[in-house]
C-alpha cells in the first residue's frame, strides 16, 4: 500500500509531502516516546503520534519512514511542517483516537 492509498482510504489531510506519496507503505509504529521510535520503528513504516514538534522530523528522517500520522486533530508546528517540507517527508493528520487510527492502519496495510 502506499501512502497517497491510506490517504484516499482514510480520508487523512495532507499537511506537507504531497510530491512523496507514492511512497510503499511496509508496516506501522505507533508511540509518542521518540527515544521509543529511534530504537525500534523500521524504515518504510507509517509512523502514528500525537507529537507536533521538530525533533519528530529527525527521528522520521533517520529512520526513513514512509510518513507521519498526526492523530486527534493535533496539527503540526511551524518548524515541524517546515522540516517536514525540507525532508520531503509526508506528514498527514487525522481526527480519530490513536487507538482507532492504528487498529484502521494494520488492518489496511495487511489486506
Amino acid at each position: 500500500m502506499t501512502v497517497k492509498e491510506l490517504v484516499e482510504k482514510m480520508n487523512l489531510t495532507v499537511f506537507c509531502g504531497q510530491d512523496n506519496l507514492d511512497r510503499e507503505i511496509k508496516g506501522g509504529y505507533t508511540s509518542d516516546l521518540l527515544s521509543d521510535v529511534m530504537g525500534f520503528a523500521r524504515e518504510g513504516q507509517v509512523w502514528i503520534t500525537l507529537q507536533t514538534h521538530k525533533n519528530v522530523l529527525a527521528i522520521a528522517s533517520l529512520k526513513e519512514l514512509a510518513a507521519i500520522l498526526l492523530v486527534k486533530g493535533n496539527k503540526p508546528e511551524e518548524d515541524m511542517l517546515e522540516q517536514a517540507i525540507d525532508e520531503g517527508i509526508p506528514v498527514l493528520g487525522t481526527d480519530a483516537q490513536t487507538f482507532e487510527t492504528t487498529g484502521t492502519v494494520y488492518q489496511l496495510i495487511n489486506q
